[in-house]
């Protein structure tokens, strides 16, 4: 955690740096302007200090460098609350943190998600879930607070129904084999996807086993423009800097039109219960 924040810091550090030597601004030049003792310029640029959003400020304004105010004062917010352990997370189980989702989800006009080995959460069934986070509780050798745990991630599905969202589901092929919990457990999450398929302000897309390379990716959670969810081995990753968002949303879309919709994904879907039954 500790590395990753310095990392994060000399990453900002190092912008600004190259923000100053565009400009071709001393770095005593740069402090004479804003008063600023002469040591300070170096701490900033090779993360000794994390810059206040005044001292970016006079970096952008200073260097002319005003169209990287808000990616540059995003990526100051990120540091030290992106990367957040699974351990600090999930210390108190893991009702905590499906508390957090149903406030991230609830907020989000248009939700877009891509899981490249499971179901979604928000499209799981109870049996499903149960199943998930049974493996969540042991490997990471948390409390256990199963039935807690499921129940407010079956209370953020009310979300689904909320006419002011529109949710867009993208799912690699594997998430209908990944088997969770018994066959009929699998069989029961499989014909929750086909009811989903019927419902309003909600897409479902499914990338084929075949589907050519694009682009590497992991699973993602994108909250409109505002946020993107990346979740890793050890830790949780909450991405805000709008260049990186970027990113994310050109991901998302090669992944879209990878994916087959409608009757397409039926037969999907279809074909995985039938290994099933």
């Amino acid at each position: 955690m500790t590395d990753s924040v310095h990392q994060q810091r000399e990453s900002l550090g190092a912008r600004l740096r190259e923000i100053r030597f565009t400009a071709r601004i001393s770095g005593a030049e740069l402090a004479r302007r804003n008063d600023w003792d002469p040591s300070k310029v170096s701490k900033i640029e090779y993360g000794r200090i994390k810059p206040s959003p005044d001292d970016i400020y006079a970096y952008c304004r200073e260097c002319m460098a005003e169209d990287q105010l808000a990616d540059l004062l995003a990526t100051r917010q990120n540091i030290e609350s992106a990367y957040l352990e699974w351990r600090k997370i999930l210390g108190t189980g893991t009702k905590r943190r499906q508390q957090a989702s149903i406030k991230w989800e609830s907020e989000a006009r248009i939700l877009r998600w891509y899981e490249s080995v499971l179901i979604p959460g928000l499209l799981q069934t109870a049996e499903y879930a149960t199943g998930i986070l049974r493996k969540v509780i042991e490997f990471q050798q948390i409390p256990n607070d199963l039935d807690e745990g499921v129940s407010k991630r079956m209370q953020r599905q009310q979300v689904l129904y909320q006419r002011d969202h529109l949710f867009h589901f993208v799912i690699a092929e594997q998430a209908l084999y990944t088997t969770v919990g018994d066959d009929q457990t699998m069989i029961g999450q499989l014909d929750r996807l086909l009811a989903v398929q019927g419902m309003p302000r909600v897409t479902l897309g499914i990338v084929p086993f075949m589907a050519p390379f694009e682009t590497a990716t992991t699973s993602f959670v994108m909250f409109d423009s505002k946020m993107v969810l990346v979740e890793g081995v050890t830790a949780e990753l909450n991405i805000t800097q709008p260049r990186e968002i970027k990113v994310y949303h050109r991901t998302f879309d090669i992944l879209v039109s990878q994916s087959v919709t409608g009757e397409a994904a039926r037969k999907l879907i279809g074909a995985a219960l039938d290994k099933r039954r």
